[in-house]
């Protein structure tokens, strides 16, 4: 049979895949339930099913949450509900841009609670680009497939005169029109958890390609009879069909942020094509963007764990920009209300992505990176400032000022629009010394005390100082970096790089940690260094105190040397998972995954300490980095329901996964060099946008050959504990020949370091 006929089961496929050589079709590894058994207490991810295309605008899943909940999807849960457009980053900031579709047989039920139906994982197919579904209690399949802003659904049903499909156009205000001699559902929603204008509409088309037996609009759950239209707080529609046994019926979906006429225009995603075809098409583009890393080894978990991650990194941010009838690309701005030319990017937030995230899509698909970078360019230019945290508009979540190294890691290696550079540094500087006056966490919240005193004071009523100041001072450098490559005045590009030294205020010699300072310049006391929160973001000072990324030789310095550094390090490991949860008044979950994790006070399930492991490599101790980065990917990833330690975060939690197994690691965005760990797989082809390749190989790594015993770049010995975006990009060979026991003699120069600030000519 030809494969556009059949649907191979996941297992299938990838036993398939597993037996040759190379991986021909990455994403038939993928699970996209990894990291799904999460909830509020316990986050093993809080990821959802996504079906979509690779950054889409749209995406897909089976729905068991309630209506606005951000759980939307858990695998434990028993029933479906619905199946739902869905444009949520994480349950936390919740989703906007949201209906639903939910078949049905016999009497018609609305209600969400009580048309909801049983299913099975065993019933279950979920991939990228396909998701089906058995629905027990009707005794229907469900099945549909993306395109970038539709989706092809396919419903097949039993012998019945009562088969049906209940459009669900959400509460707080929404929009339904049945349109029976077109086959055809329109309407809009206007469902959010905030970061819109009051303007914010999702639009929506539905085009079924059988004739309607019935169809009636509804609103708060009751049948608004004799009326095909209907505007207000909670409306929907029902189609009816008389259906053959096993008789499918077909709905093309289409959506806009923009107008009606815009989402009649995005149907264009569809025309003349059959779910089979679109479906085929939708692996295809996966295929496409995952086969950029092709991966050579027998170790099939492994496999499915890398693949899944990759596919997590490439789901946000997400466009918002669509594409006009006479062709222009343009989008609807969550932060004016008006229809703007350009790109548009969102569903990101950048305390989290811009630490491996946004450097891994600037490697492996610069010219994505490109489109985003102008994305953020538009976000500025119609609210004022960068995005820190994006769903659809600025959102009030989390801190730092990292949309600086966001966009200098992009800059810095050219990636973008020329032309724009001194544009995007103009909005850089503004984002350094203001703060927006509606969402205090895009810009600088207490910029005012740390540009005055080099630190954000403990005692003047701003949470989370500390973090703030680290991130600030880091941003700064970035800043710096620009600034030099631009050629700035002198006077500019020095008082960022005096900024970049801020850290130093807030270390404190006494414990050899990062601790809160007060307005008079005293130490705030008492200290906890386990306290969690506070001072801090999502963490204690044990884990912050390492957010020195851009000199860790300064840091070094300031701890009196290589051994204290390294020892501080080892502390973190050593350490019991006692905690401090005193400021949340309980214990949060990122505090519980740490405790359960069995790595002492090692929290790799929350962002700021990620790159800690890999900071062995600046102190002469690299096996450390060896080491580590290969017990964390295996102890806490695998590519199950509960898959992850922690949060996923927008694709970081997954770029960690894909750098550590290839081998190296951006502690430091915007410094060109990665950090080296060690690579898990025994041959890796990374296939570069410019035709370059780079061969990563190893002979016989594991879980016991962890460590490096020599490793060579392009056929010469490399010592050197780090490698140069420049060497990647250029295209390189590099082998590694791996033993079981710590190589003490490679990589312990002064030279062998990565970049510091410190150690800058």
């Amino acid at each position: 049979m030809k494969e556009a006929k059949v649907i191979l089961t996941a297992c299938t496929a990838i036993m398939m895949a597993a037996n040759a050589a190379a991986v021909s079709s990455p994403v038939d590894y993928v699970n996209p339930l990894m990291g799904t058994d999460s909830k509020i207490s316990l986050s093993n991810g809080n990821t959802v099913p996504s079906v979509a295309l690779p950054w889409g605008m749209n995406q897909w899943i089976p729905q068991t949450g309630k209506m606005g909940d951000g759980w939307s999807y858990v695998y434990n849960a028993e029933k479906i509900r619905g199946f739902k457009q869905t444009h949520r980053p994480s349950p936390w900031i919740n989703d906007f841009g949201q209906f639903s579709l939910m078949p049905i047989t016999g009497d018609i039920v609305i209600d969400e609670d009580r048309r909801a139906s049983w299913f099975s994982h065993k019933a279950e197919d979920a991939r990228p680009y396909y998701y089906s579904v058995y629905l027990a209690d009707y005794d229907v399949t469900t099945e549909f497939t993306p395109t970038d802003r539709c989706a092809y659904f396919q419903f097949t049903f039993p012998d019945s005169d009562k088969s049906y499909v209940i459009v669900d156009a959400y509460d707080r205000g929404s929009w339904i029109k049945v349109i029976p001699e077109e086959q055809t559902v329109v309407g809009y929603s206007t469902r959010n958890s905030g970061g819109v204008t009051r303007n914010f509409r999702n639009y929506f088309v539905i085009k079924f390609d059988k004739p309607f037996d019935s169809s009636n609009v509804w609103e708060n759950n009751e049948i608004q009879n004799g009326k095909t239209e209907l505007d207000g707080n909670h409306t929907g529609a029902v189609v009816g069909f008389k259906t053959a046994h096993k008789e499918k019926v077909g709905a093309k979906v289409a959506t806009s942020f923009i107008s009606l006429d815009q989402a009649y225009q995005n149907f264009k995603e569809l025309d003349g094509k059959s779910f089979d075809q679109t479906r085929d098409e939708a692996k295809d583009r996966w295929n496409e963007v995952l086969g950029v890393i092709d991966v050579e080894d027998g170790n099939l978990d492994e496999l499915r764990t890398f693949y899944s991650c990759l596919y997590r990194t490439v789901l946000f941010p997400h466009k918002m920009h669509e594409v006009t009838a006479d062709g222009r690309t343009v989008h609807y701005s969550p932060n004016n209300g008006k229809i703007e030319d350009g790109y548009f990017y969102t569903g990101t937030g950048f305390w989290d992505t811009f630490r491996a995230l946004f450097p891994l899509v600037n490697l492996l698909w610069p010219d994505e990176a490109a489109k985003i970078q102008d994305g953020w360019l538009s976000f500025s230019r119609e609210s004022g400032f960068f995005p820190e945290w994006s769903s659809p508009g600025h959102r009030g979540c989390m801190v730092g000022n990292n949309s600086a190294s966001v966009v200098a890691d992009a800059l810095l290696k050219g990636i973008g629009t020329p032309g724009n550079e001194e544009e995007y540094f103009a909005a850089m500087v503004h984002g350094a010394n203001n703060v927006h006056p509606h969402v205090g966490s895009s810009g600088r919240y207490g910029h005012e005390y740390y540009n005055e005193l080099g630190y954000v004071p403990y005692d003047v009523n701003i949470n989370e100082n500390v973090a703030r100041t680290l991130e600030y001072a880091y941003d700064d450098w970035c800043i710096y970096q620009v600034a030099k490559k631009l050629g700035r005045p002198a006077e500019e590009i020095d008082l960022y790089k005096n900024r970049a030294l801020n850290y130093r205020n807030v270390y404190d010699p006494e414990n050899k940690l990062m601790r809160g300072k007060n307005k008079d310049g005293k130490f705030q006391t008492p200290f906890n260094p386990f306290k969690w929160g506070d001072a801090f973001t999502e963490g204690n000072s044990l884990h912050y105190s390492w957010s020195v990324f851009h000199d860790v030789q300064g840091l070094i310095n300031l701890m009196g040397g290589n051994k204290n550094f390294t020892a501080q390090l080892d502390k973190v490991f050593e350490l019991p998972p006692v905690f401090d949860d005193s400021y949340y008044g309980g214990t949060i979950h990122e505090i519980r995954e740490m405790q359960i994790a069995d790595m002492g006070n090692y929290a790799h399930g929350n962002q700021p300490i990620q790159h800690m492991i890999f900071l062995y490599n600046y102190a002469g101790e690299p096996w450390k980095a060896q080491y580590w980065s290969r017990k964390t990917i295996d102890k806490l990833y695998s590519a199950t329901p509960d898959g992850y330690c922690g949060d996923e975060d927008n694709g970081q939690t997954s770029a960690w996964y894909v750098f550590s197994a290839l081998g190296f690691y951006p502690v430091c965005p915007a410094s060109s060099q990665y950090a080296l760990g060690a690579p898990i797989f025994n041959k890796v082809n990374i296939n570069l946008k410019n035709g370059k390749e780079v061969e990563i190989k190893a002979d016989k790594p594991s879980t016991q050959n962890c460590y490096v015993k020599e490793m060579s770049v392009n056929g010469k010995k490399y010592n050197h504990n780090y490698l140069d975006y420049a060497t990647l990009t250029n295209g390189a060979k590099i082998k590694y020949n791996m033993s079981d026991t710590p190589n003490t003699n490679r990589g312990i120069m002064p030279e062998d370091a990565p970049y510091s600030l410190s150690n800058e000519n």
